[in-house]
């Protein structure tokens, strides 16, 4: 991805330093961002609002411009932040003195991300170059109809995304390949398992031995700068008996809004899993498992995919069970390059976690197993976040580090209350 033809536009999620207590209205709230060690370029931020602040219809200025920003429910405020040179701040004034929040620092209509409900499924969707919708990623919640005849019922699955798209509407994901029906887009679920004396998988699940299914949708939300959804899935045995929940998981899922004339954008998801019963989920070293990427069909075959990992490896067999802080995996369709590279988060267990690159098919999988056993036992959460960044073109690594960057190591954000 050559920086002359694409801008990303990358996210981050922060604590903020709060000097000042609660306000009464009429009070200036001054946000100051502080980049930090590394350079920010078109860096959206989220932080929360000090208490007792209510800025619900409020815009956000620097100059007399509005920049595009965005107040959730939470009370948490995002806004973008443009070019900004390491070890140098910013700093903007909220103001509910303007008639149209909508309008950005450029004067033209803000960039918007919208989730849509249609049937089984929720579509993210974002204006295109020409105003018209155009849909980026769909959630499927509950399970769908099978694109084919031939697939088995014991495949039915929800809760995972596809088909997730680039800005130009090429689609990078697959959904119930003929080589392995049980993937499934950007989905979760772990495989060489022991539970109470059994060993359900519920990855394969052509075996019968166990399986995710989709429980409720709790929240969707959409916004100028970014649009979500938070999610409840359940892990069950089916190995022996009446079906075992053994995992509880909540999804969260974050969709941030690029310009029209981007070629790239991004989502973060969040997964929590903790025990349903008093017994430990035991995960054995194994080569995959956890979040999964499925790429399109068109990529089937060793020559059709290309990766290529942070430390700079394109070769798969050498890529794999190796450790990196983010893997590209993309191909061609219909003539040109795209891809999707997934960025592990810091904080995730054992990052740089190791990686799953399947030697022929389009696969990619960080799978913190592969460095040896683990469990998620009673009483923890295990959490596990990555960042999406789908792209049309070529992969760039200096611009998918950079984004690395802002999302392991954020901006500082102060808001002030004077």
């Amino acid at each position: 991805m050559h920086r002359s033809l694409l801008a990303f536009t990358s996210c981050t999620v922060l604590f903020l330093s709060i000097p000042s207590p609660a306000c009464a209205v009429g009070n200036r709230i001054v946000v100051t961002v502080a980049a930090g060690n590394f350079d920010r370029a078109d860096t959206v931020v989220t932080a929360q609002l000090p208490p007792g602040v209510k800025a619900q219809g409020m815009t956000l200025k620097r100059d007399g411009k509005v920049i595009p920003s965005q107040v959730n429910e939470d009370g948490t405020l995002a806004l973008v932040v443009g070019k900004l040179a390491q070890n140098t701040s910013m700093t903007w004034e909220l103001s509910s003195n303007v008639s149209d929040a909508r309008v950005t620092r450029a004067g033209e209509p803000s960039r918007e991300m919208q989730t849509v409900r249609a049937g089984t499924k929720l579509d993210f969707r974002t204006p295109g170059a020409d105003a018209k919708s155009r849909a980026l990623m769909s959630y499927q919640a509950e399970p769908g109809e099978f694109p084919r005849a031939d697939i088995k019922p014991i495949f039915k699955r929800g809760g995972y995304l596809h088909a997730i798209a680039t800005p130009s509407g090429k689609v990078v994901t697959d959904d119930f390949p003929a080589n392995h029906v049980h993937h499934h887009g950007v989905w979760g679920a772990w495989t060489h398992t022991e539970f109470d004396g059994r060993k359900p998988d519920f990855w394969n699940m052509g075996d019968g031995r166990g399986r995710v299914e989709f429980e409720a949708l709790d929240r969707a939300w959409n916004g100028s700068i970014h649009a979500g959804f938070r999610a409840r899935h359940r892990h069950v045995d089916v190995t022996s008996g009446p079906p075992v929940t053994v995992l509880n998981e909540s999804w969260q899922v974050t969709a941030y809004a690029a310009g029209a004339s981007s070629r790239c954008w991004m989502f973060d998801l969040v997964s929590e899993q903790q025990c349903a019963t008093a017994n430990e989920l035991k995960l054995p070293t194994h080569r995959y498992g956890g979040i999964g990427v499925r790429g399109n069909w068109a990529w089937n075959g060793k020559d059709k995919t290309f990766f290529l990992t942070s430390e700079g490896e394109t070769d798969r067999d050498k890529g794999n069970l190796s450790r990196a802080r983010w893997c590209d995996m993309g191909g061609e369709l219909d003539g040109s390059r795209v891809g999707i590279a997934i960025l592990c988060h810091p904080e995730n267990f054992r990052a740089p976690q190791p990686m799953r690159l399947h030697p022929t098919e389009p696969f990619f999988n960080f799978a913190p197993q592969q460095a040896g056993d683990m469990a998620i036992k009673p009483g923890e959460k295990f959490v596990s976040k990555y960042r999406f960044v789908i792209h049309d073109g070529p992969p760039d690594q200096a611009e998918l580090d950079r984004i690395w960057n802002d999302y392991a190591h954020p901006p500082v954000v102060t808001i002030s209350v004077k």
